[in-house]
């Protein structure tokens, strides 16, 4: 087998990492060695609603397999708080994973502002909210690293996902 790489010593924060994807990065990079924070707010799809079970879940299924994560249960939109976790519990952020996101489906003709500023608050000010907290320690390091997930919706758009494309 082709060695892996690894990700000793490196601290990674993974947003909306309660389930799906954001879950299958958190365990791939605690597998490589990697210090995990998992942030889920732990709301609906909608994102209606909180609760830690989602990332509590995820940070002992890391723990069992003999990694080190840490949960932290803030919405993206205080991504400074996200931030201070890790440098609280690790010391360090080596690597941002933007992968929080919400679903606002209606119409365009039925769209109300709310529906698209929810989204806008969630998948483009969160992700910058989070990467801006980031950026001091990434300059400070001389490293770091900013992973912004999409869907393929967010490409291509969908019936009813306007605020989300």
């Amino acid at each position: 087998m082709a060695d892996q790489l690894r990700f000793d010593d490196q601290v990674v924060v993974v947003t909306g990492a309660g389930g799906g994807l954001g879950k299958a990065y958190c365990l791939f990079f605690a597998s490589r060695g990697a210090s995990v924070v998992v942030n889920d707010l732990g709301g609906s799809f909608k994102g209606e609603g909180t609760s830690h079970k989602a990332a509590d879940v995820v940070v002992n299924e890391i723990k069992a397999a003999g990694g080190k994560a840490v949960a932290n249960y803030d919405s993206v939109e205080n991504g400074d708080k996200i931030i201070e976790t890790a440098i609280k519990a690790f010391g360090r952020i080596d690597v941002l994973i933007n992968n929080a996101g919400i679903l606002r489906d209606i119409s365009f003709k039925n769209m109300k502002d709310q529906d698209w500023d929810l989204i806008f608050k969630v998948h483009v000010k969160g992700a910058y909210k989070c990467a801006r907290a980031a950026w001091p320690y990434f300059r400070k390091q001389k490293y770091g690293r900013v992973i912004n997930t999409a869907s393929a919706a967010g490409l291509f758009g969908n019936f009813g996902q306007t605020n989300y494309s």
